[in-house]
Order: C-alpha cells, then structure tokens, then sequence
C-alpha cells in the first residue's frame, strides 16, 4: 500500500488558482509589465510568451519578490548558461536583491541559477520557481523537462517565461500547461486535437498514442477539432499571456518600434560529380540534407567568413556542425569559438568578453548560445538555415530585438540543393506568426469580458433591492 501510495504521490499535480494580489511593484517597471506582473501574481501559476526586450527578466523579478514577500519563503530561477549573470545585473538595476548560486548555496530570497545546476538543488526549500526561456521543456521526451517538471510539480507558485510560444507547433503549449499543473500534453491532445490516423479518435483506441520525434512536424499529424478551436485558445489565454509589443495589451507602442531587419541570401554552388547527374539536385530529407551540408562546408564557411571581414562591426556567426566551427574561426583571426566541449565557465568567459566589446566576433551555435542572452550591442550576423524555426527566431533575437539601436543585417548561407530546408523554415515562420496572432487576438477577447465582468461586479445595487 505504501508503494501505491508513493506511485499516486509522484503523479498528484497541485490544482486550483494559488495567485494573490500584489504585495510588491516596482514603480520602475512600464504601465504593460506591471499589467503582466499583475496577472502572473494573481495567477500564482502561469505562462508569459513576451518578445525578446519587452523586459521579461524585470517581470520574473517582479513575480519573485511577490512570493518572496507573500510568502517569506525562496524562489528559485533558473536560467540557459550565462543568463544567470545578466538576470542578477538586472536585479541590481531594479532594485530587487537576488544571488547567484552555483552549487546549491541558499543565499538570499531569490537564488538564480543555470537548467545544468538544476541538480544542486532541492524543490522543498523553494515557495516558487521560474523557468526563464521555459522553451527548453518544448522537447516533451527530453530528460531536462522531465527534471524541471518533478522540480516544479509540488510547488504552489511557478512561472514561465519565453519569447517564442510553441515554435514547434503546439508541442510547446502541451509541456507548458503540464509543467504548470494544468493538462498534461497528451491529455491536451485528447482534449481539443485529432490526429490525422485516427488514433486519438475515440479517446486513445485502446492505448494506441501517436507519438512522433522532436524534428518531425506536429503539423500533419494532429489537427484542432473544428468545434473545438475557439475552447482551445480560451484555455490557454486562462493561464499565459502572448505579447509581441506593448500594443497587444491596450497600452501606447512608443519607443517599442524594432529597427529595420535586413535578410540577404547567399547561395553556393552544390557538387555535382558523386551525385550522377548534370546539376544539383534538390536534397530530400534529412539524410540527404545533411549529407550536402556536410560536403559544403569549406564554401559556407569561407563565404561567412568573407561576410564578417568585409565591415568592422561585432559580428556572431552561426554554426551546426563542429567542423563549422572550427574552420570558422581558423578563417576569422579576430574571432572567439564557443563549442559544446568547453565548460560552463570558459562559455560564460567567452560571452562576457563577447558583450563587453573585447572580442568582435563570436563562432558559436544556437544550440548553445541562442537562448536569453542580450547581444543589442551587436546588429551583424551570418547563419547556415537548418529545419529549427525556434533556433532560428532566438538566435535572430539574440540582436534584433526592443533596445536595438541599428538596422540588423542578417546573412544567410546556403547550398543550391538546401532550397527545400529554406522553404520549410519559411514555413514555419508563417506557422508561428498565426499562433501569436490567435493567442493575442483571444487574449485580446478575454480582457474585454473580464473589463465587463469588473464593471458588473463593482455595480452598487439600489436600496430597495
């Protein structure tokens, strides 16, 4: 029985709405953070897809301290690597005290750490958790979001925080909602989505579930049941908010106007003597694909490489694969490698240097670098596309984003058989611009009701009544 019991314990999800008014607000904050603010604290439990510089670090601190106060209890954020740093620099520009922890110190109220630390840490010392860029739960069958999700299933307050809502579809908003005691993703799926086999259709069919691998497509395989669209997007408007500008929220867009974003394309020519034909050829899926990227590398490479030396300014060139990145910064002399094999300290080294204006150009790849860190400072960047729209969109935002102060040039490196990988992350592109524009249009609806609801409820009844 206590075996059983145990099992039920580690499946229970706290329910219900555990926010409260507000006991904290930083009157530094803008009239539409403290109206994000606002509803995180009420929610107690909730989502905030705000655009890269619409100051989603300051509204997580604002959130924290509310539990803070409310509670006297910690809150714990975590972060993607060097992030930590920037969010205990913003704390000190804010005026709201947090502490940078490393190996589970317990200093402060409001301890910030890195997803990779995550392990040092125990959820009972914790009234609350924020997970900043919570994108990285998207991947439903990766072991980080299974290790954020028990982090953060038993406590009473949590918040996440990213700037691309479901860039994988609706992957995102099934992990998201799981991750924040409300539907679990597959539950979500049986709710309001039908796949296109049929396996969903009479609630599972005897167990079967279709499941399907982070790079291949929701689209196709699952579809919104047409009764049941307009519940969806209510649903999640009840517990995220979707913002890509101060405007969606009623409130003036002035100094929000992103600079202009120049996307060139360059194309390099495909080999054509070990494929049998006269011209390149298309590449069709991903063994192909890769294999073409692998057999251009030299020409990609040296034509970024090209790119980055031809100006002076401060530059990031992406990469997927290692050997990009190595002949990368070989070609690049005043450059700086960040690769995956390096540890977390010569990483937040690197990107330290990078920001500060000591180096000028950074090799790295989205991978690693694509998440969370601020890099207005630098409005220059070449990219190999690959099938990621979310890499894609961060990595962008890395430097185009609110705050920018130059036109950001953008230039695209590709092979004559990628066309396909271009096409499909446009795709995507489009995808994820409908999903915004459902979730603020909703939202949009869902403020209205609830502003007529207040105007009903604060009504004073006559006398006779």
């Amino acid at each position: 029985m206590s075996k059983y019991k145990s099992f039920l314990d580690n499946k229970r999800q706290l329910s219900g709405n555990f926010g409260f008014e507000p006991v904290y607000m930083n009157d530094k904050a803008f009239p539409f953070q403290q109206a994000l603010s606002t509803f995180a604290v009420n929610k107690g439990r909730c989502a905030l897809f705000a655009d890269c510089g619409l100051g989603k670090t300051l509204m997580e601190l604002i959130w924290a301290q509310n539990v803070v106060e409310k509670t006297n209890g910690r809150v714990l954020i975590l972060t993607p690597l060097s992030v930590s740093r920037q969010t205990v620099e913003e704390g000190e520009k804010f005026g709201i005290e947090c502490h940078r922890s490393h190996k589970g110190e317990l200093d402060g109220k409001i301890i910030v750490t890195n997803y990779e630390r995550l392990h040092f840490f125990k959820p009972e010392d914790f009234a609350g958790v924020v997970c900043d860029e919570s994108g990285i739960l998207k991947n439903f069958k990766g072991t980080t979001k299974a290790d954020v999700t028990e982090f953060m299933r038993t406590r009473e307050f949590r918040l996440l925080c990213t700037a691309t809502a479901a860039p994988n579809d609706f992957v995102e908003l099934g992990t998201s909602s799981e991750a924040l005691g409300d539907l679990g993703y597959i539950a979500m799926l049986q709710r309001f989505f039908k796949a296109s086999d049929g396996s969903f259709a009479q609630g599972g069919g005897a167990g079967r579930r279709t499941r399907f691998s982070e790079s291949e497509s929701f689209e196709g395989k699952f579809y919104i049941k047409p009764h049941a669209e307009r519940d969806f997007w209510r649903w999640v408007c009840s517990w995220a908010r979707a913002v890509r500008k101060p405007g969606d929220m009623g409130f003036s867009n002035d100094g929000y106007d992103l600079p202009e974003l120049i996307t060139n394309h360059h194309m390099v020519e495909s080999p054509v003597q070990d494929s049998g034909f006269l011209f390149p050829m298309i590449a069709q899926g991903l063994k192909e694909q890769r294999h073409e990227r692998s057999i251009t590398v030299k020409d990609r490479c040296e034509k970024a490489a090209e790119i980055t030396l031809s100006h002076n300014d401060s530059a990031v060139c992406w990469c997927h694969l290692n050997t990009e990145g190595d002949l990368l910064a070989k070609l690049i002399p005043d450059s700086i490698q960040v690769s995956g094999s390096d540890s977390d300290e010569k990483k937040e080294e690197a990107f330290e240097a990078f920001e500060r204006g000591k180096v000028r150009v950074i090799v790295t790849k989205p991978t690693i670098a694509g998440f969370g860190l601020n890099w207005a400072h630098c409005h220059r960047q070449t990219t190999f596309p690959s099938h990621s729209f979310e890499q894609w969109y961060q990595s962008i935002r890395r430097s185009w984003r609110f705050g920018q102060k130059n036109n950001v040039t953008i230039d695209v490196i590709s092979s004559e058989a990628e066309a396909d990988v271009l096409k499909n992350l446009q795709r995507k592109a489009r995808a994820a611009d409908r999903m915004f524009e459902n979730l603020i249009s909703f939202m949009s609806d869902e403020l209205k009701i609830q502003e007529k609801e207040t105007h009903v409820n604060d009504m004073e009844l006559p006398a006779w009544i």
